[in-house]
C-alpha cells in the first residue's frame, strides 16, 4: 500500500509547485505583514485577501513533537515508530511535518527536506547541527 498524497487546490497549488522545486513557500499578508501557513485565500489575522508568496529559508525549531507507534494506515507500518512535529519556522509561521534523522525534542533545530511520493513532493524536517 502506498502512502497518501495531498490533492492540491486553488489555494495550495503554488505551495505544492514550490515543493516540487524544493522551495518551501508560505504566504504573507500585505495588509498586516503576518506570515501564514497553511495556504488559504484570506489572512488568518486580519481577513485581508491581499496575500503574497515568499520562500522560506527552510530552518526552524521544534515547538512540539510526538512519537507515533502505530501509523494511520498500513502504508506507514515500515516507518513506525516515527515522529511528527509542530515546527516554528524562522519566518514566524508554524507547520507540521514528519521528523527524519534522529530523535527530536522540543527546542531541536531542524531544516526542511523533501520526500518524493509518486508525482508529489512532501516536505519533511531533519535535525540540523
Amino acid at each position: 500500500m502506498e502512502k497518501p498524497i495531498p490533492r492540491p487546490n486553488a489555494d495550495s497549488a503554488h505551495f505544492w509547485e514550490g515543493c516540487a522545486a524544493e522551495e518551501f513557500r508560505f504566504q504573507r499578508c500585505n495588509s498586516c505583514s503576518k506570515p501564514q501557513f497553511y495556504p488559504r485565500a484570506v489572512c488568518s489575522n486580519c481577513q485581508s485577501t491581499d496575500l503574497s508568496w515568499e520562500v522560506s529559508d527552510g530552518k526552524g525549531v521544534i515547538h512540539s513533537v510526538t512519537t507515533v507507534h502505530r501509523g494511520p494506515s498500513v502504508a506507514f507500518k515500515e516507518d513506525s515508530p516515527f515522529q511528527v512535529a509542530l515546527v516554528d519556522m524562522d519566518e514566524g509561521f508554524r507547520f507540521m511535518a514528519n521528523v527524519r534523522g534522529g530523535e527530536a525534542e522540543i527546542g531541536t533545530k531542524v531544516r526542511v527536506l523533501y520526500e518524493k511520493r509518486g508525482d508529489q513532493t512532501i516536505p519533511q524536517v531533519e535535525i540540523r547541527g
